[in-house]
């Protein structure tokens, strides 16, 4: 979820969720230790936060781990499934899953240094080396070190030869190896990724495994998330509509952008919001076509929203 799940993402998505975990974009260790900006900051209400690391030095990452834990982030994620060139470019991500022993050793110096859960996301397989055993290799290496919460995504990852976009779509999904995956260690906390499109397909995994992850979709058609909060943790039943979402975020792009935020960087998290709705479509056009400027400003929402029937 490279440059989607952003603090004003994450914002926007609480709005509809108070329970559901939130995380991070994948940040990596360098740019956290060496870039210019603060790649830490997030704001309280965004909680509970997981930061999802990428990176293969342990020293580098128990480091990114130990500044997380001070800033007060719930979680620690290492992100051993991204497949794209960038990250392998890194040796981090799905490359990862090669080398267990090596991703057993930035968990345990991760864990030395953070006093917050440190969990695993992990592909089933890539490449060749896609057996069930080579999974339980890799799951038993860590657990060894003291994780026990483990990610899940369902499917394997082609290194060569498939785009990050192909590699979330053309490898099959084998949830049943997952559902395994936590018969054989009931243990451990496994929470499901990849395909899940609806809270009644959550539901229905949540019979066979701990937990559920939702990328794409969750940013793409966001409003899913209003009924997390009542169906996955039975706590209460959200009464919102979507206009009053949208409206829920004014106080905060205001905030944001007399602190000199762009406008179109915290509204084009908002596009999906009335997905399958009427009058979509021209949400969405006039948001994009007018949220660009250096004058835009919540006129343009108010704009796009009158397009969409209360």
């Amino acid at each position: 979820m490279l440059d989607w799940t952003d603090r004003h993402c994450r914002t926007f998505h609480r709005k509809m969720t108070k329970h559901t975990v939130l995380y991070t974009e994948m940040i990596t260790t360098g740019a956290i230790l060496f870039g210019r900006g603060d790649y830490l900051h997030f704001n309280e209400h965004e909680g509970p936060v997981a930061l999802q690391l990428g990176g293969s030095d342990p020293k580098a990452l128990a480091q990114c781990a130990k500044l997380a834990a001070e800033r007060g982030y719930d979680e620690i994620n290492l992100n051993v499934g991204c497949p794209s060139d960038r990250v392998q470019n890194g040796r981090f991500g799905a490359c990862l899953m090669g080398e267990p022993q090596l991703v057993a050793d930035c968990v345990a110096a991760m864990k030395e240094q953070a006093n917050i859960p440190v969990t695993v996301k992990t592909r089933i397989g890539i490449d060749e080396q896609d057996s069930y055993e080579f999974l339980c290799a890799l799951i038993e290496a860590s657990h060894n070190v003291g994780c026990d919460d483990f990610i899940i995504h369902a499917r394997k990852a082609w290194l060569k030869g498939l785009s990050p976009k192909e590699n979330r779509e053309v490898p099959p999904l084998d949830y049943p190896r997952v559902y395994q995956l936590k018969k054989d260690y009931p243990q451990l906390h496994l929470s499901l990724n990849g395909g899940v499109k609806t809270i009644a397909d959550s539901q229905a995994h949540l019979a066979h495994v701990d937990g559920i992850m939702i990328g794409r979709e969750a940013y793409s058609n966001p409003f899913i998330l209003s009924e997390v909060d009542e169906k996955i943790y039975g706590d209460g039943n959200f009464t919102q509509s979507r206009h009053d979402v949208v409206r829920s975020m004014y106080d905060y792009i205001e905030s944001e952008m007399q602190q000199g935020a762009n406008f179109w960087h915290i509204a084009r998290h908002m596009l999906g919001i009335f997905q399958g709705q009427p009058g979509a479509r021209g949400f969405r056009r006039h948001l994009s076509e007018n949220g660009h400027g250096k004058q835009a400003d919540l006129s343009v929402m108010d704009k796009a929203l009158s397009f969409v029937p209360q």
